[in-house]
């Protein structure tokens, strides 16, 4: 009776080792900085990659200076490597032979300083054994790092799109207009013209916050006058409540802040702005047991 070669046996002699190194290499960009990830020496990281790439009979890097950056190979081989590597983990964990190990998060700004805190706080009360790793920049370098699957979800302000990633509405949040407490404005409707030739402190270009005042303010005033564009929340809202100018910025993160009398929102001509709030996954991302229930929890709350 003749039997079909069984694909487990026959196929290319993988080993966890070698995957380990071949993801720590894709992240770190060298085999020096990807042994120290693994714990192992230069030359060991070097010999498993080797023997990876020789047991597929493909290169899997391009060496760009001293940079080993990913080709088409290995960005095809990725995320099938980090999905199996977190199975072979979760195994361990099953009989006690591995830690549960670390989720990767990153997030927009106004999500992860203001939203997320909370809600991992939760987690980790309910999960006391699961380490978590919160990395905050803004939009665009969130959706890079989900994309080359060195965090394992992303947070996002806005609707942007990307051919390798699930973006999925998590919330919806408000963009309102403040100024420093005191304000000659305050608690006057403010008109069009005097919006126009105000002084704005803005976030930076490439952000959520960002992406959504240009969408919004622009089309309704026109040219700003932009004062300064400023790498954070925390220092647009304390430049805004030095008197420098107005800002735009979350609900979220503004609320404390005007509670306390520091900011106050200004009445404008201008319709309520609302943006989503999104959830980024990677498309071939097999998301492991921590992984769908922290989602679980962040979208239940």
């Amino acid at each position: 009776m003749n039997r079909e070669p069984d694909p487990a046996i026959s196929a290319p002699a993988l080993t966890l080792r070698q995957l380990g190194v071949f993801v720590a290499v894709a992240r770190a960009g060298s085999t020096r900085a990807a042994a120290d990830r693994v714990a192992r020496s230069q030359s060991a990281a070097s010999s498993a990659l080797a023997e990876l790439e020789a047991t597929l009979g493909v290169k899997l890097f391009d060496r760009v200076g001293r940079r080993l950056t990913l080709n088409a190979q290995g960005r095809a081989l990725l995320p099938r490597a980090v999905n199996l590597l977190e199975q072979a983990a979760e195994i361990g964990q099953l009989f006690g032979a591995a830690d549960q190990g670390a989720l990767r998060v990153a997030a927009s700004f106004t999500v992860g300083e203001y939203l997320l805190p909370p809600l991992i706080a939760g987690w980790k009360r309910a999960h006391p054994g699961t380490r978590l790793r919160l990395d905050i920049a803004n939009t665009r370098a969130v959706l890079d790092a989900v994309a080359a699957l060195e965090v394992d979800v992303g947070f996002i302000e806005g609707a942007r799109t990307h051919p390798d990633l699930d973006v999925a509405h998590w919330r919806d949040d408000e963009l309102v207009v403040v100024a420093a407490a005191g304000h000659p404005m305050a608690g006057r409707r403010v008109e069009r013209a005097w919006l126009r030739a105000a002084p704005w402190i803005l976030r930076e270009p490439g952000s959520g916050t960002r992406e959504a005042a240009d969408r919004w303010l622009v089309p309704g005033l026109g040219r700003l006058r932009i004062e300064m564009e400023l790498g954070s929340n925390e220092a647009v809202k304390r430049a805004v409540a030095a008197g420098q100018g107005v800002g735009l910025l979350s609900v979220h993160a503004v609320e404390e802040a005007v509670a306390a009398g520091v900011l106050t929102r200004l009445q404008t001509p201008l319709p309520r702005m609302h943006r989503s709030l999104a959830i980024v996954t990677h498309r071939e991302r097999q998301p492991g047991r921590a992984l769908a229930g922290f989602l679980a929890h962040c979208r239940g709350a």
